[in-house]
C-alpha cells in the first residue's frame, strides 16, 4: 500500500529545540527584547523562521524581520551544537530502507539548514529528496512542498506516509492526500495530533515499521 515515507525534521527525526531556543534568545537579547524559556519553543516553532520571529518578538512586530535575520545568521553556523537524532530514528530509517521504501524530508526550517542537519546525522540514508523552506514556496501546512516531493519522485501522494509531530504536519499531509502519522516523542501533544487528523499515532520510531509492512 505504501511506497514512500515523508518526514518532518524538527521534533520528528531530530531534537533541535535547544539549538533553536539558544539562537533565537540570543537574537532577542541583541535586539533588546525579552527571551523565552526553552520549553516555550515547543509551541513557537513549526511554521518557519519568519513566523517564529513574529511570535517571539511579541508586541514589537516592527523588529521581527531584523530578529529573524540575526537568528538565521547565527543558527546557520550553530545548528549542530546540541541537536541530536531521537533514540531509535537511525534504526527506523535503516529498517525502512531495507523494506525498499523511498524516503524524503520536508521541513519548514530554511533549506540550507535542513540539508545540513540531515547530511550530518544521516549520511548513510539515501533520501530521494531533502527539502526545507525556500523563497517563493509556501511553508507547511500548505501542501505545495509535499506535492512537489511526490511529483519529483513520481510516487503518487496516496502512496506516501507522512510522519510529523505537529498539527501543521498533519494538516499538510491531509491537504496533499498523504497518510498522516503522529510522532508522540516530538514537540506537541497526543491530543493535538489526534485532533488534527493523524491516521496513526506512534510512541517510538520502530513502530512505523509495523505500519509500512501492512
Amino acid at each position: 500500500m505504501y511506497r514512500a515515507v515523508l518526514f518532518d525534521l524538527d521534533g520528528t527525526l531530530t531534537d533541535t529545540l535547544e539549538d533553536i531556543a539558544t539562537a533565537m534568545n540570543r537574537a532577542l537579547r541583541l535586539h533588546g527584547l525579552p527571551e523565552w524559556p526553552q520549553e516555550a519553543y515547543r509551541y513557537l516553532v513549526g511554521n518557519g523562521a519568519r513566523v517564529l520571529a513574529q511570535r517571539c518578538v511579541r508586541d514589537w512586530q516592527e523588529q521581527a524581520e531584523a530578529v529573524r535575520a540575526t537568528y538565521q545568521a547565527y543558527y546557520g553556523d550553530h545548528n549542530l551544537v546540541r541537536t541530536r537524532p531521537y533514540d531509535g530514528v537511525p534504526e527506523m530509517l535503516a529498517g525502512l530502507q531495507r523494506q525498499g521504501l523511498a524516503l524524503a524530508v520536508l521541513s519548514n526550517k530554511p533549506d540550507q539548514d535542513t540539508k545540513a542537519v540531515v547530511r550530518h546525522f544521516f549520511p548513510e540514508i539515501p533520501f530521494v529528496v531533502v527539502r526545507g523552506q525556500v523563497e517563493g514556496v509556501p511553508v507547511k501546512p500548505d501542501p505545495a512542498g509535499a506535492l512537489a516531493v511526490a511529483s519529483q519522485t513520481g510516487i503518487e501522494p496516496g502512496e506516501w506516509l507522512y510522519l510529523g509531530d505537529t498539527a501543521v504536519d498533519m494538516a499538510c499531509a491531509r491537504a496533499a492526500g498523504m497518510h498522516p502519522v503522529g510522532a508522540l516523542w516530538g514537540f506537541r501533544t497526543e491530543k493535538e495530533l489526534r485532533d488534527s487528523g493523524a491516521e496513526h499515532l506512534i510512541s517510538a520510531p520502530e513502530e512505523l515499521l509495523r505500519i509500512t509492512c501492512v
